[in-house]
């Protein structure tokens, strides 16, 4: 009898582990390709024939179709359980990457990167659900760590590998590489989630908002819209108008939810200290690492004149920094709790304060050996951080509630990219000289300094507490 349990229970954890897999995949999917199309831009502006505009909805296309599909596509999965909202969300993510490869004009390539980016959302509006159910409690810093890890390199390779495609140009595709090099990749996901992932649907009667569905829609799309125009044009009157209209329907709704039974945002999410703490933490977080891989392009590029291959090798000094304390965090953050993750973001803040006062004493003439282990240790820093801060801020959350975050949390996370790039390029406008560098680098070291100081008001992880 004992041998059959544990022979059960080894078939049970195989089969979470493949299905984990397929997550991982599909988060890689929807994050590289955030950044991937950005280094094909020319190429297909120059054969498709793309304006202006048609470039920026490319790119931002995706992001907003992205961010305003999470929360009902959260709820959807619920609703028709998250392994049939998964695998829907994998055929249509890599269906619509073959009609990005294959568009004939840029209006088409449009339409395909909003299906590819309302897709993208269906996949990671399920993660969270799938995560916390197939593993116990114990795993989740582990398995956190992993999703982590993989969605932020992701989003670091993205900008290399389109590059490396782009250089090799596979079957003479040209631009279209960076799309329907999905197609192999998802189809590998979408088999594996096929195969081993078994999660039905909640045990609760589940309704869609769409009242809900309209105000949030509505709200993150001005929100978001705005803020990338206003990152491109600067704060023109009609934009500050829509940012406000955004914000004004965003309080809308959430005076709506309070209202509801069946809500799109369980605000009892917020009453648990750790996750309303967190919340500010992960969205400030966010908002952060998108503007410093900004102002790191743009200092080691424009400012210190390095080629787009030495770029990517400093990124990718970075990226192992990242992934060394990632692994480190799990032993880290079981020793020291929460000041683990704070010690982590300071290291981070001073040697980018470090970085800024450098730059200044040498005049923009750095010594690459010299920076190379500040390089390193901030991802290092960004690693014990960034990997342990959801399971920790999930860490007290019942079940039910730990479902309802899996739309949340996204959602929170791309809110945090739109405000943090356009808050950077907008204040510090000048970011192109060395001047304006020194001063992009040293704003994010004191907003990280200030990070690591908020972190200390995180309640430590449930599991540790006595």
């Amino acid at each position: 009898m004992t041998v059959a349990t544990a022979s059960a229970r080894l078939r049970a954890e195989y089969r979470a582990w493949l299905a984990f897999a397929a997550c991982l995949i599909a988060v890689f999917l929807q994050m590289i390709d955030v950044t991937i199309v950005n280094t094909a831009l020319p190429a297909l502006t120059a054969d498709l024939g793309a304006s202006r505009s048609a470039q920026l909805l490319v790119i931002s296309g995706y992001s907003l179709a992205f961010a305003i599909t999470l929360l009902p596509a959260a709820r959807i999965g619920a609703m028709v359980g998250r392994r049939a909202m998964f695998l829907g969300a994998v055929a249509a993510f890599t269906a619509a990457s073959l009609w990005c490869g294959t568009a004939g004009g840029a209006t088409e390539l449009v339409l395909a990167r909003i299906v590819q980016g309302a897709a993208g959302a269906g996949m990671a509006a399920q993660t969270i659900a799938i995560l916390t159910a197939g593993f116990p409690r114990e795993r989740h810093p582990l398995v956190f760590a992993l999703y982590g890890g993989i969605a932020g390199f992701a989003g670091m390779l993205g900008p290399i590998a389109g590059g490396v495609l782009l250089t090799v140009d596979p079957l003479g595709l040209g631009w279209r590489s960076v799309f329907l090099i999905n197609l192999p990749v998802g189809v590998f996901a979408f088999v594996l989630a096929w195969r081993y992932l078994r999660m039905g649907r909640s045990g609760q009667t589940q309704r869609l908002d769409l009242g809900g569905v309209v105000l949030s829609a509505g709200g993150l799309f001005a929100l978001i819209y705005a803020l990338s125009e206003i990152q491109q044009y600067g704060w023109r009157p009609h934009l500050v108008a829509l940012l406000g209209a955004g914000l004004t329907t965003t309080a809308v709704f959430l005076i709506h939810q309070r209202r509801r039974a069946d809500p799109l945002v369980r605000l009892d999410l917020f009453a648990d200290r750790r996750f309303r703490i967190g919340s500010v933490l992960v969205g400030a977080f966010f908002g952060l690492f998108t503007a410093f891989v900004f102002a790191a392009s743009i200092t080691l590029q424009d400012v210190l004149g390095y080629s787009p291959l030495v770029t990517g090798l400093v990124m990718t000094l970075f990226a192992l920094g990242a992934g060394t304390g990632a692994v480190a965090s799990l032993i880290l953050v079981r020793r020291w709790g929460v000041r683990a993750l704070a010690a982590g973001m300071a290291c981070y803040g001073g040697c980018l304060a470090a970085g800024a006062i450098y730059l200044y004493l040498t005049s923009g003439h750095p010594n690459a050996l010299l920076v190379a282990g500040p390089v390193f240790l901030s991802g290092v820093g960004v690693g014990v951080f960034g990997i342990q801060l959801q399971p920790i801020m999930l860490s007290g959350l019942a079940p039910d509630l730990m479902a309802e975050a899996s739309g949340v949390l996204p959602t929170v996370e791309q809110i945090g990219n739109a405000v943090g790039l356009t808050v950077l390029t907008t204040i510090f406008f000048s970011a192109h000289t060395l001047g304006g560098s020194i001063t992009m680098t040293a704003a994010v070291a004191a907003v990280a300094l200030l990070l690591a100081a908020i972190t200390l008001r995180l309640p430590e992880p449930a599991t540790a507490e006595h």
